[in-house]
């Protein structure tokens, strides 16, 4: 058991880490931002004084900077609680969006709203990260009912190499829409490899909503996910009703996964990586897992743009690129200790 002082030191650490994100973030790039200048040019922004502030610093910590920092931020923290609760759920430490092939499905959604320019009535600028929500859902249903068919006991080799399966299988669906593209390929391209540049207030509206409400019904559900980690049957003997909660918990997962891929692409391994770092640190209680796969997810995919913009200035890297660098590793190590295990 971890002590509580164990899980207070790392939401301390954790608050400290995502500030420290948050302010390089802001003020580091090809023009460097002073700190004091930041203060006061967010200062001048909640009083509304932003006629006194320098316009240049101004327009780049209000318009570009905070906006894609704030952008990152939710990418991050949807994608690395949706992890969380995949690998709670089906008590696999290598479950992630990523890996079960639910981003892949997410983007198909997305490309095809995009390559088909479709609108839903009513929905609106809405339309895409409602379609790449679904198609993240229906893909993770087919995944587990494949590997299920395959296996009964759906062990993590199986339901792994399910995932391989369909993502292999749901990226020559893209690769076939981006060769019959025109006029989008330039979008669907950009798209494809991950970025939060340049795309401003209009896509944290878009993805606000569904944040919120995926993060509240995984936090309802934390208790749940405690009792199913013993396994199904103990659950039941709790008073968990362990289909109803299946249902909401992947539900939740697939929509904080559509709505992340639907405004900033395929991000690999942010869902794998940082659920694993806070349960070697704090256990693997959910009532803190989850909050602190928000705090740390938020973190990470802010410091991974910072990297991107910023290595090979004044080129950008996809922010993809920097997640898999560091996600790939760790994918491989965790594969290689869970083989220790089952040896030992």
């Amino acid at each position: 058991m971890f002590s509580r002082n164990k899980v207070w030191t790392g939401y301390t650490f954790s608050i400290l880490l995502l500030l420290t994100a948050f302010t390089l973030g802001v003020t580091v790039g090809s023009v460097q931002v002073p700190l004091t200048q930041m203060l006061n040019i967010f200062a001048g922004a909640i009083t509304g004084d932003r006629e006194a502030l320098d316009p240049m610093f101004g327009s780049i910590v209000l318009d570009i900077r905070f906006p894609r920092v704030v952008l990152a931020a939710l990418v991050g923290a949807s994608l690395a609680i949706a992890g969380a609760s995949f690998q709670g759920l089906l008590k696999n430490p290598l479950a992630d969006p990523y890996t079960l092939g639910v981003s892949s499905g997410a983007s198909v959604g997305a490309v095809a709203t995009i390559f088909l320019g479709l609108t839903i009535p009513g929905l609106g600028s809405f339309t895409l990260p409602v379609i790449s929500i679904l198609a993240a859902l229906i893909t993770l249903v087919i995944v587990l009912g494949f590997a299920r068919m395959v296996e009964k006991s759906m062990k993590m080799e199986t339901i792994i190499l399910t995932g391989i399966i369909f993502s292999s299988f749901l990226g020559s669906i893209l690769s076939l829409m981006i060769a019959l593209t025109g006029d989008e390929l330039r979008q669907i391209i950009n798209w494809l490899l991950g970025s939060v540049s340049m795309r401003g207030w209009e896509y944290i509206r878009l993805i606000t909503p569904f944040f919120v409400i995926g993060a509240l019904l995984l936090f309802w559900n934390a208790r749940e996910l405690n009792a199913m980690a013993f396994g199904e049957e103990r659950a039941q003997h709790l008073g968990v009703n362990v289909q109803r909660r299946k249902f909401v918990v992947l539900a939740s997962g697939s929509l904080l996964t559509g709505a992340a891929v639907a405004v900033s692409g395929t991000i690999g391994f942010v869902g794998l990586v940082v659920p694993h770092m806070v349960r070697m640190v704090t256990g693997s209680d959910h009532r803190h897992v989850l909050p602190l796969s928000i705090l740390n997810g938020a973190s990470l995919l802010i410091l991974c743009d910072l990297v991107a913009r910023t290595i090979v200035a004044p080129t950008e890297l996809p922010i993809g690129v920097i997640t898999a660098l560091i996600g790939a590793p760790v994918f491989g190590l965790i594969l290689i200790q869970k083989r220790k295990e089952r040896r030992g």
